[in-house]
């Protein structure tokens, strides 16, 4: 092989290096995780820490975990304090400086939309109560485009050559999120102003989106399991002001809503909460499809 030939050889050897280079992601839960994966495509490797049937408020900070965030480029979570209870712990014993607070690799999500239930005052008398707000974002498909604009934004600063790949990417996302925003719109008329109880604070998006109204919580308090003494008070509102739906999420316990399903006659329906909480959510399209046909379907009996 002549000497030139080599030179370009070594070059698009070089070239096809860089292109294909991947950013190493350490998401919280898994709709970061399919996010990622919608705006980073084959130029990202991405993992959830958590499931779609785990509560992401408590997970244990394991060996493989911290094992994971130190090879990765970036961390991309919820934020608000959702995870405070692991991901510090985390971030600290993995000792890599890429991800750390400040830095490129550290995104959270919920700096890139509006948070609501910020509260004036904490005490512990209130429960687990999050200082930042409601961190549950995901509840809301508005919530997901602004994100995702941000998340290729944070691809395009780490890996900069593939900047208008991702940028693709994004703009090929936001063309189907908006068409399916629309759908789901039009879908969900029938929800509107639908009284509903759910069993933990964690709803609050979902129900700003349609526009629903909550009566009450079968937490006596936030992060609180369920009592007989609450369930039973909430016997006694059901009469005076009954609601037409009980909600929990796909990795709570099906009892305490079932009880009170079975002595009031309402529906309890369970809703995935993120991808992977239902058979039926396994990427972010078909996680708002499933949660507003089951919404849909109850109302219905």
């Amino acid at each position: 092989m002549k000497f030139n030939q080599i030179i370009i050889a070594l070059c698009l050897g070089f070239i096809s290096m860089t292109s294909s280079a991947n950013i190493n992601i350490f998401t919280c839960e898994p709709e970061w995780n399919a996010l990622a994966q919608e705006i980073g495509g084959d130029k990202v490797s991405s993992y959830s820490a958590t499931t779609g049937l785990q509560d992401p408020h408590h997970i244990q900070a394991r060996p493989s975990l911290i094992a994971k965030v130190r090879k990765a480029d970036m961390v991309a979570c919820t934020g608000a304090d959702l995870e405070i209870g692991w991901l510090p712990l985390l971030l600290r014993r993995a000792g890599n400086p890429r991800i750390q607070k400040g830095q490129p690799g550290y995104f959270m999500a919920t700096r890139y939309v509006r948070i609501l239930e910020k509260p004036k005052m904490i005490d512990r008398s209130q429960g687990d109560v999050h200082a930042a707000g409601n961190p549950h974002i995901q509840t809301s498909p508005k919530n997901i485009l602004p994100v995702a604009k941000a998340m290729a934004e944070k691809f395009a600063d780490i890996d900069p050559v593939n900047g208008a790949y991702y940028q693709q990417r994004l703009d090929d996302f936001s063309v189907r999120w908006k068409k399916a925003l629309r759908k789901w719109k039009r879908l969900v008329r029938p929800l509107k102003h639908l009284p509903i109880v759910v069993h933990h604070e964690n709803w609050v998006y979902l129900e700003d989106f349609l526009k629903i109204k909550q009566l009450a919580t079968l937490e006596d308090k936030p992060g609180i399991p369920p009592t007989s003494g609450h369930l039973v008070s909430l016997l006694d509102l059901m009469k005076v002001n009954p609601a037409k739906i009980i909600i929990h999420a796909g990795y709570q316990s099906e009892k305490p809503a079932k009880w009170l399903s079975k002595k009031t006659g309402i529906p309890a329906v369970k809703l995935p909460f993120t991808v992977g909480g239902t058979d039926a959510a396994k990427d972010l399209f078909s996680l708002y499809d499933d949660t507003f046909n089951r919404l849909l379907k109850a109302i219905k009996k």
